[in-house]
């Protein structure tokens, strides 16, 4: 079966390119294709695993990633790299990628610029001030400030299946789901309350089953989107680590 999960950090192939070249540290100007080709189609491959449904501009940009790197890695002839003056030049065609790359992190930048003025005006107030010194200490103990993207939980499956080696395809049964995503939510948190400190996003995945692998990552998913569990990472390419969220009981009625 398919699972839909919409999140909000998930905004197209252009913000998983910026994603790719900031975390591998990369000038955007000199763009190695045939590093940046396998982790975005190692990304795509990931999501695709999954089973969830991969929009068309993913793939359209897989495809222009490939051809990029394929004309780079063509021979060049000199009589091909005379313009009409007689001069040698050399096109380069990673050029068009590298344009639409600073024309999108430009507006993602002006985006993000207006969204804190936005939230800069919204805490104006028209009534007399009032003390809510109360409300404000109650919300920052309740706020998570995550450091950690769909891109980098993405990141960390692909490494667990790379060591459990499922990703190559299986040949399973149609079988009844014996669990619920909603079901392993509060599997989870009762884990995490019960050692009281905090879980590898690793150990999570204690049992080497397919289905159970993409469940668990689902309510994983869902528990950040609700705010329940606390996921840190402490930098790049370091282990990301899980805690239960205090004050966040199981349900416990499925």
């Amino acid at each position: 079966m398919g699972y839909n999960i919409k999140i909000d950090a998930f905004e197209g192939p252009m913000d998983l390119l910026l994603h790719l070249i900031n975390r591998l540290e990369i000038d955007i100007y000199d763009i190695p294709m045939a590093d940046i080709t396998d982790q975005y189609l190692g990304y795509i491959h990931t999501m695709q695993h999954l089973e969830l449904d991969v929009a068309s501009e993913y793939l359209v940009m897989a495809a222009t990633l490939l051809a990029i790197k394929s004309k780079m890695l063509l021979p060049k002839h000199e009589d091909e790299m005379i313009d009409e003056d007689g001069e040698i030049f050399e096109e380069d065609p990673r050029d068009e990628l590298v344009e639409k790359l600073l024309e999108y992190k430009k507006y993602k930048n002006a985006a993000e610029e207006f969204k804190g003025m936005e939230q800069e005006r919204s805490l104006m107030f028209t009534k007399p001030p009032s003390d809510l010194s109360v409300y404000v200490k109650e919300a920052e103990s309740d706020k998570q400030e995550l450091n950690i993207s769909l891109y980098d939980m993405l990141g960390a499956l692909q490494k667990l299946l790379r060591r459990q080696k499922i990703q190559k395809p299986l040949y399973t049964k149609v079988t009844k789901q014996e669990i619920s995503i909603e079901k392993r939510m509060d599997e989870i948190k009762i884990e995490l309350r019960s050692i009281k400190g905090k879980k590898s996003f690793f150990e999570l995945f204690s049992i080497p089953v397919k289905e159970h692998i993409v469940i668990t990552f689902m309510a994983v998913l869902e528990l950040m989107k609700l705010n329940e569990i606390i996921v840190e990472q402490e930098g790049n390419f370091s282990e990301i680590m899980i805690a239960a969220k205090e004050g966040v009981e199981p349900v416990g009625s499925y």
